[in-house]
């Protein structure tokens, strides 16, 4: 069965299809999910995800269903096997937004219906396809762009390595040494064939970006740690100084943007900002890759609920 937990959880031309198919009218896609269930299962709370989302099963003629933590409380009151199994009995696809990548990697071990990564600690597949989408709208390609990501090497991160390289661009990330990729995350990254480079000084990698890439510096969960952050961050905020290297480069931010923290409001609002048709972005990706799981050949078995 095919799932999407993170982006090399495709091949390159899977890649390029959602794409391709992200950019269609939606008229064009069929509503392969007519009359069906998608259970869209958030353990963390969600302005774009949950939003663009339910939007885009709508838009395949499904039914989406939002379901909170406090519902189903997974691993929990019930186990995630079994929390799985039970919307599987209702839904053709589960989402989820999770704190961890286990919770999905367990859903998806049990190969019953495909499982859609919203969001986890270990990554953010929908968004770098947003991201790419947003680059190709700017550029009309991705091949050859430099991406710059200006902040920590996290999930947003690692997704958008994994997508801007396997459709022919540059990633580059600037962090500072602690907050760099670890030796296995650079080496993944590695595998999947991404050019890639890190530095820890803004003026080594920012000149010559097309994009310069920006995340909040204090994540859901990240609060009591808060302050350390924002010392280790000092001189990693994206300003208008810090886009003047990089003249021609478009700025985008996956959001929500902590104002005044890792990004400064006339970047955010400025004449480089893209951030706005990233968001809307969000739609098309989800709804490609929602496409992309109902049609695949490999998830067109129904599990059997009688077993």
């Amino acid at each position: 069965m095919k799932h999407l937990l993170d982006i090399d959880d495709l091949t390159v031309a899977e890649l390029q299809s959602i794409v391709d198919h992200a950019q269609l009218d939606p008229a064009t896609l069929n509503r392969p999910l007519e009359g069906q269930g998608v259970g869209c299962y958030f353990a963390k709370q969600s302005a774009r995800t949950r939003n663009s989302t339910e939007m885009a099963v709508v838009q395949l003629g499904g039914h989406p269903v939002y379901i909170t933590d406090a519902e189903v409380s997974l691993g929990k009151r019930e186990s995630v096997a079994d929390v799985t199994r039970t919307l599987a009995c209702y839904h053709r696809i589960i989402c989820a937004r999770v704190y961890g990548h286990r919770d999905l990697e367990d859903m998806a071990a049990l190969d019953i219906v495909p499982i859609v990564n919203l969001l986890s600690d270990g990554a953010h597949p929908l968004q770098a396809i947003a991201d790419v989408l947003t680059i190709i709208a700017e550029f009309g390609t991705v091949e050859g762009k430099v991406v710059t990501y200006v902040g920590d090497a996290n999930n947003v991160t690692r997704s958008l390595a994994l997508a801007v390289g396997m459709l022919g661009g540059e990633m580059r990330v600037v962090s500072p040494v602690s907050q760099k990729f670890s030796d296995v995350d650079a080496d993944r990254i590695a595998a999947a064939g991404v050019a890639f480079s890190w530095s820890d000084r803004v003026q080594d990698l920012v000149p010559g970006s097309d994009v310069i890439y920006n995340d909040t510096w204090i994540s859901m969960g990240e609060e009591d740690i808060r302050d350390a952050k924002l010392r280790e961050f000092e001189g990693f905020q994206v300003t208008e100084q810090m886009l003047s290297m990089a003249p021609e480069a478009i700025f985008m931010h996956c959001l929500p943007a902590h104002r005044g923290e890792e990004v400064t409001d006339d970047v955010l609002d400025g004449p480089q900002s893209r951030i706005w048709p990233q968001a809307a972005n969000r739609l098309n990706s989800a709804r490609a890759v929602l496409w992309f799981l109902a049609t695949h050949p490999d998830n067109q078995t129904i599990w059997d609920r009688s077993v």
